[in-house]
């Protein structure tokens, strides 16, 4: 566990900068880890492999942190859980349609979470039988530029109240001079400068939108390749967006 920190760690400072093809390489083994841990009852997968699964829809990803959180920043293609712990084995048997052998991958908050274990051990005693965990967590996911998505309720939920937050809109000048969000910065995902930019602190939360949600996709790949990692996007349409906040 602590090699694994370790190597995270000294990881994240040239991945999470500029960085060539040859920082990419450099880094390459940071993907292939895992947490570990001695005696688990279902197998981990590493970063590399998430991103696999994610991009080929090879299995469902499961999100086991409250529903309070997911909104607030997910991993894209993943699935909440709604209600209580003590209802998330029910909603992932509807979830499946009663077909135990589905492939289910699970995430928390990190490689002290036990949210994740706890479901995942449930899921086996119940007769699952393809359950692993990205025991890594949303943190470790986010320090190496993996996107996360923030919905709708998760902005509501912080847009007056939180005034640390930084907004950035995708969309062109031309559209940015007509409307935004207000406060919010305009800012390009070929030319990654605004004078928002929060240089003085890079742990600063950024939430991204455009004109849907590939455009804002977009943004946040472009940032995963720079040294912010508490940044998430907004998946729907600037209508959408704009028109909630209008009327909260």
């Amino acid at each position: 566990m602590r090699q694994l920190i370790a190597l995270v760690v000294a990881s994240c400072m040239p991945l999470l900068a500029d960085f060539s093809s040859t920082a990419i390489a450099q880094t390459n083994s940071v993907f292939q880890a895992t947490v570990g841990e001695p005696d688990q009852k279902t197998a981990e997968v590493t970063t590399e492999q998430l991103r696999r699964i994610l991009a080929d829809h090879s299995g469902i990803v499961l999100d086991t942190r409250p529903p309070a959180e997911f909104v607030a920043g997910h991993i894209p293609g993943a699935r909440g859980l709604k209600g209580g712990p003590t209802q998330y084995l029910d909603k992932v048997e509807q979830m499946v349609g009663g077909d135990k052998t589905k492939a289910l991958v699970l995430y928390c908050n990190g490689p002290f979470c036990q949210a994740s274990k706890r479901l995942a051990e449930q899921l086996i005693a119940a007769g699952f039988t393809n359950v692993r965990r990205y025991q890594l967590g949303l943190p470790i996911w986010r320090a190496l530029g993996g996107p996360t998505v923030i919905e709708l309720e998760g902005i509501l939920r912080n847009f007056r109240a939180d005034q640390t937050v930084v907004y950035f809109d995708a969309r062109s000048p031309s559209e940015f001079i007509q409307g935004s969000l207000p406060g919010a910065h305009n800012i390009s995902a070929e030319d990654l400068k605004s004078p928002g930019l929060p240089f003085d602190d890079f742990n600063r939360r950024i939430v991204l939108f455009g004109r849907d949600g590939a455009d804002a996709r977009r943004l946040a790949d472009a940032f995963s390749k720079r040294a912010w990692h508490n940044v998430s996007y907004y998946p729907g349409t600037f209508e959408s967006l704009s028109a909630a906040i209008r009327d909260k």
